[in-house]
């Protein structure tokens, strides 16, 4: 597909996102990507010879929380390193500007920084991301109800030093949905709601695979709304899609909007 803007399929999708009054948005690992965050799977995300089947579960962080959180202080140092990409920008600028949600796969809370930047002082929770998986940027308590975004650095030369709940002082823990564990119920029940109520997806990086992320966008064609995909490959939901645009996030999306 080409992004010119003459193109037939590119025309029809520019239509869909003007004549909806709510847009869903759903994101996935194909939009980071092309701000350079690692997968951290496969052997390209080998840490010290551990995999993150070893190291994201519970059983691994009652066994030793300072190896599970040097690994996320790992991360978080990767992640940090990256910035959003104009795809990330041109989504957080479509959310402020109109009725759009974004649902992301993802943890590396590019979003949320998208959406500071481009609010520029100004209140940019309308396109604060409804995150399924968590994020490397959010802790909550292992004992306690309290949750709390966090940027700081980590110190895990023992585990004294880990960060501590300022509640009740017991250990924090990353807020992120590891191997084993069930998607937050209200974060995903939030998610259904949106994509029931828009009357267009945008489905963007994502291999539509993952359940029940990949349900979603059935859920708003369910509904009589639309969906457009966006990625470099094609995927189980492509030819589901009213319409597909083939190309990197960063490319496709300030086309689409007109940027």
């Amino acid at each position: 597909m080409s992004t010119d803007p003459s193109s037939g399929d590119l025309a029809r999708a520019r239509g869909l996102l003007e004549d909806a009054a709510r847009v869903f948005i759903l994101t996935g690992a194909g939009i980071s990507a092309e701000s350079g965050v690692p997968t951290f799977r496969g052997e390209d995300g080998l840490w010290r010879s551990y995999r993150p089947e070893e190291l994201a579960t519970p059983q691994a962080f009652r066994k030793d929380p300072r190896l599970v959180w040097e690994w996320y202080a790992w991360r978080r140092g990767k992640v940090s390193d990256c910035e959003p990409n104009p795809g990330h920008r041109a989504l957080a600028r479509l959310a402020l500007a109109r009725p759009a949600r974004i649902v992301t796969q993802n943890v590396d809370g590019l979003h949320e920084v998208a959406a500071r930047d481009e609010a520029d002082g100004s209140d940019w929770s309308a396109a604060s991301p409804l995150e399924l998986h968590g994020s490397l940027f959010r802790v909550r308590c292992t004992e306690c109800a309290y949750h709390g975004r966090d940027r700081a650095d980590i110190d895990a030369t023992d585990r004294d030093t880990l960060p501590s709940c300022p509640e009740c002082a017991a250990l924090l823990r990353p807020d992120i949905v590891w191997f084993g564990e069930a998607l937050d119920p209200l974060v995903l029940s939030a998610a259904f709601d949106e994509a029931r109520e828009a009357d267009l997806c945008l489905v963007v990086g994502t291999s539509a695979v993952v359940q029940p992320a990949a349900s979603l966008p059935r859920i708003t064609r369910e509904a009589g709304g639309s969906v457009i995909e966006v990625n470099p490959q094609t995927t189980p939901l492509t030819d589901f899609a009213d319409v597909a645009l083939k190309g990197p996030a960063g490319i496709v999306l300030p086309t689409l909007m007109g940027d």
